[in-house]
């Protein structure tokens, strides 16, 4: 069946790469960024090589009046939306006192406030739709404070928790709900990390994460293995231990 997915953050990384694997499996397309020009670069290649319909529009995702009528220009666009997938995100690293504050709340407006946004819009539109399906990009460095990645990792906690509490709420309705946590996945978003465990290429993340959208999972990470033993081991590794790695 062909889906029409809405993608914040698609004008590189994960974003990008999750639109190609989808328009490769024959969906159409609603692509947002703040990279408009990106956009359209990637637009004309995805039509050229797939066929399939793309609209794309500029957004910032901290713009939460912006992100309503996106998602609402898309619907009308298409007639419908399957598929809101949040994915727009930012990764300042530095220790807390080092990172420049700006940074440290940018992190936050987008990761955060950015991801409730669309999620907001999408929840909206969806119970008057009558059906959809909410997925948002997390983190496993949101499975525990990270020494160096504080603000980042406390902003992907907060996409877990939100989405959970989501679920809850919506568990009486048609809409599904999924979470899913990358692990170091080659995209520039952590190209500058001093260590970069269990990396695999954007093709295969982009890949997986597409296999789990369609399949409508629940949660999890990205690869499963080894990330799904990891994320366990990281709740109980003593702060000592940690403390050393940062």
């Amino acid at each position: 069946m062909t889906d029409v997915i809405y993608i914040t953050g698609a004008s590189s990384g994960l974003g990008r790469q999750m639109a190609i694997e989808f328009a490769r499996r024959g969906h159409k397309l609603a692509l947002t960024a703040r990279r408009l020009e990106n956009l359209h670069r990637l637009k004309t290649e995805l039509v050229a090589e797939t066929g399939v319909e793309v609209w794309v529009g500029q957004l910032d995702v901290t713009d939460a009046a912006a992100v309503s009528a996106s998602i609402q220009a898309a619907h009308s666009h298409f007639g419908r939306l399957d598929k809101v997938i949040a994915n727009a995100g930012v990764g300042y690293s530095q220790r807390v006192g080092r990172l420049a504050f700006e940074l440290a709340k940018a992190t936050i407006d987008t990761n955060v406030t950015g991801l409730m946004a669309t999620v907001d819009a999408a929840v909206r539109l969806f119970k008057q739709q009558g059906c959809g399906h909410i997925v948002a990009i997390g983190s496993v460095a949101g499975f525990r404070g990270l020494p160096g990645a504080a603000v980042y990792s406390a902003s992907k906690a907060a996409v877990t928790t939100y989405m959970q509490a989501l679920r809850a709420e919506l568990h009486r309705h048609p809409i599904d709900v999924t979470v899913l946590w990358p692990g170091y996945i080659d995209t520039p978003i952590n190209q500058s990390a001093r260590s970069r465990p269990f990396e695999i290429s954007v093709e295969l993340g982009g890949r997986l994460l597409a296999n789990l959208i369609e399949a409508r999972v629940t949660s999890a990470t990205v690869p499963r293995w080894p990330w799904a033993l990891v994320a366990r081991v990281l709740r109980i590794v003593p702060t000592g231990l940690l403390a050393r790695f940062g």
